[in-house]
């Protein structure tokens, strides 16, 4: 290191630079320092996490598809295109899925499938709206209950 005290004392003027040298000599050590402990730290169980991704509906004829939207204190909900009230709802889920396992043999057929609920709510609808329509669904008996939603512009699906 150099260091610089005066000179030959023509130039009176002192010397104002800072020596940045040991700052940075003192952050590169806390720089390597920390690069080795944090993973010593930093804990964390194991998992095998799922991976996400879009995976296009099959729709098939007998599955039920309600669109749900809600405003305030009231909550819309269209079987299809028509548009029913709770109680016309679940009468209406009972008599499908009533007809759909008759249709495939009764409940001790083998191979038996049953429909799917497929469910697409509005962004501004209240989840009671929503909630009371998957409660009501599943109490008609239906098992799989789904949301169709609309995936994010420019994704891109991957199958494995």
């Amino acid at each position: 290191m150099a260091m610089s005290v005066g000179g030959d004392g023509s130039d009176e003027k002192p010397m104002s630079d800072i020596n940045t040298t040991p700052l940075v000599d003192v952050m590169l050590v806390l720089l390597i320092i920390f690069l080795i402990a944090i993973p010593v730290v930093v804990q964390s169980v194991e998992l095998n996490l799922p991976k996400v991704q879009f995976e296009p509906t099959t729709t098939k004829p007998e599955n039920v598809n309600l669109s749900v939207m809600g405003q305030g204190d009231t909550c819309q909900v269209y079987w299809n295109m028509t548009p029913v009230t709770a109680e016309n709802l679940l009468e209406r889920a009972v008599t499908k899925l009533e007809e759909e396992v008759e249709r495939q043999g009764g409940p001790t057929a083998p191979g038996l499938e049953l429909p799917e609920v497929h469910i697409r709510g509005d962004v501004d609808t209240p989840y009671r709206c929503i909630g009371g329509t998957i409660y009501t669904m599943q109490s008609a008996g239906f098992a799989k209950v789904g949301f169709i939603s609309e995936p994010p512009a420019g994704a891109v699906t991957s199958r494995q």
